[in-house]
């Protein structure tokens, strides 16, 4: 009985409670190894691409202010630097973007080579424009060595000072506030792309792909769809960005127009910033303000006397033209609409009579053409285009 009971007893519970105590001790420290927030909070230090900068217990001034990605290199929020981390939407965008093989595709902000490695893969040659000198060495270390190597060309510069090399697609995540002029700068490319597959700020987007009595369609609406067919493709989550900027994100397709619409474009941005100074008002209300009716007789007089050679009255007049009043030059995103547009009177009965007859010539226009009480906020492109063509058959321009 002492050897069959005691023994087994007395020899168990001696030995286990240095194997739980060496098991535990283990654990710990694999634990603590390999646990990537609790070795930060013991060093302070980042161990993961994409991880977030962390600080040292007691030692405030040292937190790091931007998302810091391997080798060190700090994501500027303030730069609009959002990088691409979903793999599967990379593979999306690439995708919907249509690359074919043969083609040369300009990227615009590549970053860190996330998008460029995969068009490398999908198209004949990658053209990638990057203004961070940084992110330009990321680049040529992550593909240096690799077949794709002698297919990738790298511009550092700022992509609106750069005079563009010819490419057959475009495809960008880009820095949202240089959206709008990015956006013209491509449209005006010589010869023209077969399209453009860009991430933009999701209310940009919306306002790209509206339509005729959409909330968000605006001068920037027609002025894009003139020279574009545009296409709404996905809307991206902020979360699929390595930092997450503030607000969601869409990516859309632009296709230039083949042949274009031809207009002389000074006159064309002119008619819009009318037309969408009170986007919802009628376009006879518009048409009867004072400022409006004063600043297209001046401009009437002046194309009459361009064409009765009359160059001194012609510059006279021509310095007084400026139609920058009528809406905001900042990406055309935002129609003034809650302007009172109450008229002031004539004072003088002459210059009243003279306003009168020119009043009466465009309100005749708009009558013509049966626009005298359609608002700008409902009508087609084809609708501008028609206004627009009245208005100049009757000698009314708006350059």
């Amino acid at each position: 009985i002492r050897r069959s009971k005691t023994p087994k007893v007395s020899f168990f519970f001696p030995a286990a409670p240095h194997r739980l105590i060496k098991l535990v001790v283990t654990a710990a420290a694999q634990i603590f190894l390999f646990s990537v927030p609790l070795r930060e909070r013991a060093f302070g230090f980042n161990s993961m691409a994409g991880g977030k900068a962390k600080k040292e217990k007691g030692k405030p001034h040292q937190q790091q202010k931007h998302m810091p990605y391997q080798g060190g290199i700090s994501f500027h929020k303030s730069k609009g630097q959002h990088i691409l981390k979903n793999p599967l939407l990379v593979d999306s965008i690439v995708e919907k973007a249509g690359v074919k093989s043969t083609d040369v595709i300009l990227e615009i902000g590549p970053g860190t080579g996330n998008l460029t490695k995969k068009l490398l893969e999908a198209g004949k040659k990658v053209i990638a424009v990057e203004i961070d000198p940084r992110m330009v060495l990321e680049l040529q270390r992550r593909f240096q060595g690799t077949p794709h190597s002698n297919r990738l060309t790298v511009i550092q510069g700022d992509v609106l000072k750069t005079e563009l090399p010819y490419f057959d697609i475009c495809v960008a995540n880009i820095p949202y506030q240089i959206s709008s002029p990015l956006t013209f700068k491509l449209l005006k490319h010589e010869p023209a792309f077969r399209a453009a597959i860009i991430m933009f700020q999701r209310e940009f987007a919306m306002r790209l792909v509206a339509q005729p009595g959409d909330k968000l369609y605006c001068r920037l609406t027609v002025n894009t769809q003139l020279h574009a067919r545009v296409f709404h493709l996905l809307k991206v989550g902020r979360n699929n960005f390595r930092p997450p900027p503030k607000v969601d994100s869409s990516v859309v397709r632009i296709e230039p127009r083949k042949p274009r619409i031809e207009v002389k474009q000074k006159e064309w941005d002119g008619f819009l910033r009318i037309c969408f100074n009170r986007k919802n008002k009628t376009l006879g209300s518009i048409f009867r303000q004072k400022s409006v009716i004063s600043l297209l007789e001046k401009n009437y007089r002046t194309v009459r006397a361009l064409e009765l050679g009359q160059e001194d009255s012609l510059k006279e007049v021509d310095a007084k033209m400026d139609f920058s009043s009528f809406g905001d030059d900042r990406g055309m995103e935002m129609d003034d609409d809650g302007a009172d547009d109450d008229e002031m009177e004539v004072e003088d009965g002459e210059a009243e009579e003279v306003q009168s007859e020119f009043k009466d010539k465009v309100l005749g226009v708009l009558k013509e053409g049966d626009f005298e009480e359609k608002r700008s906020s409902k009508l087609t492109l084809q609708e501008f285009l028609y206004l627009l063509s009245l208005f100049n058959k009757t000698g009314i321009h708006f350059y």
